[in-house]
């Protein structure tokens, strides 16, 4: 099936994914004087003496906005606000089905920074959870910290934390098929964006010690004078050796790739070169930077991928959406390092039996969602 093709008729069908429902019905004059005026007026002056009680008296207590600027969607680069709407639509859509979560999709039209913030600050009291999604590079990391530091609500990076959730997840039991302690295994994670930098983050906090990190000019290294602020970060928990080089030369004898950089980049010869049964994930969409039966053919004993069509798929829609029905339902604002642990190690546990094709569930599993709300 062309997948874009069928969508794209989908949509125009539809004209969209979402509508809005109403929960009470109005067939009469007693119903409007509820819904509206005048009997509107009373839970305005209720929250009007308590602001707190807007979270049971409106819908806020369960709506999320999906925010974007659309200058990374998906594999497709800075396409703008419009073209970002239907991936927001989108995720919006899984948060309902998947979680019971009401959401909004919301694009912005501005890759300023201050002028983002300020913008998702205003509209917050709308809302119980701000999910951002599809925004670039560094910009996204100063995005996220300053929301999180002036809203009273969770703010979440899906691209960056849920990302690294279900890698971990995958690991975990890509460990268990294997027979080995994952955590020793050596990696070389190849792209240095937001899901990158996040995940090197929550592996080393898991306890992976040997990690090199590779980005377009080559091996993160000391020796580079051309990194930024988070680049000289991460080299505090990667490049222990402090070598130079290439991909090439960063994946031999390496036991892990993690890709999340472009399609095509990992070659034969390169998995040929790491460390017999080698553990593939290559997350670029929507080509893989390694096709599964080439790297399979190569050597590599578990491959997944971003996409549904090979098994063992690295997708967030296993995280969002049991992320933030926890988070709404226990009022928590913090997403923290332990509690990401703990839903990745609760997420692998759904797979009784890991195997080489399957060391993640499946979304449609329904204990997903109440195990990683659970979770957190």
């Amino acid at each position: 099936m062309d997948y874009k093709l069928k969508s794209v008729e989908m949509h125009k069908k539809y004209k969209g994914k979402l509508e809005v429902r109403s929960k009470v019905p109005i067939t009469n004059k007693e119903e409007l004087a509820l819904a509206y005026s005048p009997g509107v007026a009373g839970p305005s002056i209720e929250i009007s003496n308590d602001s707190a009680k807007v979270k049971s008296l409106t819908w806020r207590a369960n709506v999320v906005a999906v925010i974007s600027d659309g200058s990374a969607v998906l594999g497709l680069g800075n396409i703008g606000p419009e073209a970002a709407l239907p991936v927001m639509e989108g995720k919006c859509v899984l948060l309902k089905e998947f979680a019971g979560v009401d959401a909004v999709p919301i694009v912005i039209r501005t890759q300023d920074v201050t002028e983002f913030i300020e913008t998702v600050e205003r509209i917050a009291p709308s809302f119980s959870g701000i999910n951002l999604e599809d925004i670039s590079a560094p910009r996204c990391f100063e995005i996220e910290q300053k929301l999180q530091e002036r809203l009273d609500i969770p703010v979440f990076h899906d691209d960056q934390h849920g990302t690294a959730i279900v890698i971990l997840a995958g690991l975990i039991n890509a460990g268990k098929v294997l027979g080995v302690d994952i955590k020793k295994e050596r990696m070389v994670i190849n792209g240095a964006g937001a899901a990158a930098i996040a995940s090197v983050k929550l592996l080393h906090d898991y306890g992976f010690g040997d990690i090199v990190m590779v980005d377009s000019n080559g091996i993160i290294s000391k020796q580079r004078n051309d990194l930024n602020t988070f680049k000289q970060e991460v080299l505090q928990y990667t490049n222990k050796e402090n070598i130079d080089g290439d991909l090439t030369y960063a994946v031999k004898e390496r036991k892990i790739f993690l890709g999340l950089s472009v399609g095509g980049i990992l070659k034969a010869e390169m998995v040929k070169a790491m460390k017999k049964d080698s553990v593939v994930i290559a997350m670029a969409n929507p080509e893989p930077e390694i096709l599964p039966e080439l790297a399979k053919d190569a050597g590599a004993r578990i491959v997944a991928t971003g996409r549904s069509d090979y098994p063992n798929q690295i997708n967030n829609v296993l995280g969002f959406p049991g992320i933030f029905r926890g988070l709404l339902d226990k009022q928590e604002k913090e997403i923290t390092m332990d509690m990401k642990i703990r839903i990745a190690e609760a997420m692998a546990s759904l797979v009784k039996y890991p195997t080489e094709n399957k060391i993640i569930p499946n979304p449609f599993e329904k204990e997903v969602v109440r195990v990683v709300a659970a979770a957190v």
